[in-house]
């Protein structure tokens, strides 16, 4: 599913218009109808009273519809204004003569008495700006913000959360704090990411009458990775299949002090279904190592004081060179001899994907990525990732989209910024956002368990950059389902790797939980 910024879906909406000849006001129309249903299903049973905060544009336009569809179903609403009746005009102004005339009672939004009137509600439908605000709520819509959070009644939200930048997903200034947001045509980029994920709640996306030639224009290059986009990158399991069909992953992990990331790794590879793991590890650790790893094939490499040397390259190119995809990176510690190591697998044009040390050790020559003789997929959080291109990591957070881009091409691989909405990144300018994975995986080895997948998906004969976000996503959905099981607190990245094939199943026979929800006829 594509994912628009405002001056996309405001190019969308006039193409809608001038090109297909559908009329502002039907578009408002279907959008105030599909606002009313999604309330609906918010209040269930309940017949209490619907607030409606109205702005002056076309989003206090489509509350306006929503607030007569739900008085015409017999339920009691109140549109608060944030301007007089005089000052709306066009589109909004027609809604709120139509609003009025089917029984929906109209006021004027008062300071200082907005507590009570929004203490009455069952539920309140958030209208006040839509997807091209910009800047810091004032006055009486700032008010209205404030009071609509206080009163801790369920709020629905038009398209975004007043007082969110529907692009950057940050707020200047007070902002709704929505259970849910219906949000036209196509979800916009602030919904996707943090803190704005958080405030948008529940999304629904409402089809309006968008052709689809418009929602699916290829040069909206932001997509939100579903299940059924995973599922169709997910290999098939043939019956007479072996473990040759599934590739062989090879692992570099590990040092004094950090096995069990090398584990973790080898681990994340095997339960993403990689056929065979070879998991190469300093010979200091080689003992530790294989008494932990059953399944997978531990190998001893040159070491030097814990870590590895720079003489493990010789034996890595002959695991490599009998190996589909490699992960390197793991808890390798940043020696010298691992600087040595990923440079030259660098050199040797197998699908490389390259964490945590195996990126810390490129701190300040980083560009060497771009000469990598084969594809390279980077899983960088945002602290590394600051380190890899010489920015602060506030600049990274405060736009994790942009960074992730700006990185993949100018480092001509692709990258997965780790956050809590996950990015991927293309060469070519693609982005992939997503929304699987839960707080409980704050927790440390959860890098390495995703490393290990994204390897093994390759491995299989996934493309790097679909194995980079079908991979992540996987990995989210794991932790998903064992919150689900055991809540999220304590969660261990071992038990999250265990997961892996359920959330695979899960993907497989349709029954993966949606990440957003879409409002249709």
């Amino acid at each position: 599913m594509r994912v628009v910024t405002s001056a996309q879906i405001a190019e969308l909406d006039r193409r809608a218009t001038e090109e297909h000849g559908i009329p502002v006001q039907q578009l408002m129309e279907t959008a105030g109808r599909r606002v009313a249903q999604a309330a609906r299903e918010l209040l269930g049973s309940a017949r209490g009273h619907v607030v409606v905060l109205t702005g002056k544009g076309n989003n206090g336009g489509d509350g306006l519809v929503a607030a007569r569809y739900l008085a015409g179903a017999g339920l009691s609403v109140t549109a608060l204004l944030t301007a007089s009746q005089s000052e709306y005009v066009g589109e909004a102004r027609r809604a709120l003569g139509e609003a009025t005339a089917s029984g929906v009672e109209v006021q004027a939004a008062a300071p200082g008495r907005l507590r009570g009137s929004l203490e009455t509600a069952a539920l309140i439908i958030d209208a006040l700006f839509g997807t091209g605000f910009r800047g810091s709520a004032r006055g009486i819509a700032a008010e209205m913000i404030q009071t609509a959070n206080a009163v801790k009644r369920p709020i629905l939200a038009v398209d975004v959360p007043s007082g969110l930048n529907a692009d950057s997903g940050h707020a200047d200034g007070p902002a709704i704090r929505a259970t849910a947001t219906v949000t036209m045509g196509l979800p916009k980029v602030g919904l996707l990411v943090h803190p704005g994920a958080e405030l948008a709640g529940t999304i629904y996306v409402a089809e309006i009458g968008y052709p689809p030639a418009l929602t699916d224009d290829a040069s909206v290059r932001t997509h939100l990775v579903t299940p059924e986009m995973v599922r169709a990158r997910i290999p098939a399991r043939p019956p007479d299949s072996h473990k040759g069909t599934y590739g062989r992953t090879l692992v570099i992990a590990g040092s004094v002090g950090f096995t069990g990331a090398a584990v973790l790794a080898a681990l994340g590879a095997l339960r993403a279904g990689a056929g065979l793991v070879t998991l190469g590890v300093p010979a200091d650790v080689y003992p530790i190592v294989a008494s932990h790893v059953i399944e997978a094939m531990p190998t001893p490499l040159p070491a030097a004081d814990g870590a590895l040397a720079a003489e493990a390259r010789n034996r890595i190119d002959e695991l490599v060179g009998i190996s589909e995809a490699v992960a390197v990176g793991p808890g390798l510690s940043t020696a010298s001899g691992v600087r040595a190591v990923v440079q030259g697998l660098l050199r040797t044009g197998r699908p490389l994907v390259i964490d945590a040390d195996g990126l810390n050790v490129l701190a300040g020559r980083a560009d060497v990525l771009r000469s990598a003789a084969g594809p390279v997929v980077i899983t960088p959080h945002p602290g590394e990732l600051s380190r890899l291109v010489g920015k602060q990591t506030a600049e990274i957070t405060q736009d994790r989209l942009g960074s992730a881009r700006a990185a993949a091409e100018r480092f001509r691989c692709v990258v997965v910024l780790k956050s809590a909405s996950t990015i991927v990144a293309t060469p070519d300018g693609e982005a992939f956002i997503l929304r699987t994975g839960n707080p409980g995986m704050a927790t440390g080895g959860m890098g390495d368990v995703l490393t290990g997948a994204i390897a093994s998906l390759i491995g299989q004969g996934v493309p790097p950059a679909d194995a980079a976000w079908a991979g992540a996503y996987l990995h989210g959905l794991a932790g998903d389902l064992l919150a689900g099981e055991r809540g999220m607190v304590g969660m261990l990245a071992s038990e999250v790797a265990d997961h892996l094939p359920s959330a695979l199943q899960r993907i497989r026979m349709g029954t993966a939980p949606e990440v957003i929800r879409t409002l249709s006829a």
